[in-house]
């Protein structure tokens, strides 16, 4: 699969090891061990793949800040440039109390070793931010291909059918294979793009926002951001001496989905 991927041009590979503690893999209910995920990146490398991305999982139950400190420093020294780090979000399985802990470590060690934060669960080497995904963040347009896949284009969003076997069947019968869909106004639209754009550690350019949407990220937000300063989530960015545009603080990282839900 490796070579066939590599050599029909795909430059870029994402591989879920989640872990590289066979406990915690059984407790995720993943069917690989952690010799299998190296021997896969290995196997990446040495194909030929020079941007190869690493997702991991913390806040598993039971997971202590050494385990989480142990699957770092096992990630760090393998050949990939991308690291992703979520924390458990599983109705199936009890979260650790300590992952706020983990995930403040996270954000002190990767650094260190050269994976620049620049989004919510993201770090990568200089040059190597994922591109896909920074499209997101950016709320800019995307096409979705098969089942279930969701397109955003002209401010429209539609989901495909979920059902693999319709899909197929509407698809080679040339009928829609879109399930549902919404057009967006342009004020949802503007604030879905601060919702999105305030997970990245470079914030919100007002300027760039206000390029983007044709509206005023103050005046939009009006209500929202000063409270979100006096909360401490949230900080104005300064550029010679003029408020340029607002972020997260390291407070408002750790509360994320709160800042995103209020510009929402």
């Amino acid at each position: 699969m490796l070579s066939l991927l590599f050599d029909r041009g795909v430059n870029r590979i994402s591989i879920g090891a989640q872990s590289f503690d066979d406990a915690k893999l059984k407790r995720l209910g993943r069917i690989h061990d952690s010799s299998r995920a190296k021997r896969c990146i290995e196997s990446a490398h040495k194909k030929g793949f020079k941007n190869i991305s690493l997702d991991l999982i913390f806040g598993v139950r039971e997971e202590t800040l050494k385990d989480w400190k142990r699957d770092l420093k096992v990630a760090v020294g393998l050949p990939v440039k991308h690291i992703s780090c979520y924390a458990l979000d599983c109705k199936e399985l009890e979260a650790s109390d300590g992952a706020a802990e983990l995930y403040e470590y996270t954000m002190d060690y990767l650094p260190q070793k050269g994976f620049v934060q620049y989004e919510i669960s993201n770090f990568s080497k200089d040059g190597y931010a994922c591109k896909h995904n920074l499209n997101y963040w950016n709320n800019d347009p995307y096409a979705g291909l098969g089942p279930s896949a969701v397109s955003y284009i002209g401010g429209k969003r539609e989901e495909n059918i979920p059902d693999i076997l319709r899909y197929i069947k509407n698809a080679r019968s040339g009928r829609t294979v879109v399930f549902s869909g919404e057009k967006l106004d342009k004020v949802r639209r503007a604030k879905e793009t601060a919702a999105l754009k305030i997970r990245t550690m470079e914030g919100i350019d007002f300027e760039w926002f206000r390029q983007k949407t044709g509206m005023g990220l103050l005046k939009l937000e009006k209500e929202e951001l000063p409270r979100l300063m006096e909360e401490s989530l949230i900080e104005y960015i300064i550029n010679k001496d003029t408020r340029a545009g607002v972020r997260l603080t390291r407070k408002g990282i750790l509360f994320c989905d709160i800042v995103s839900g209020a510009f929402v």
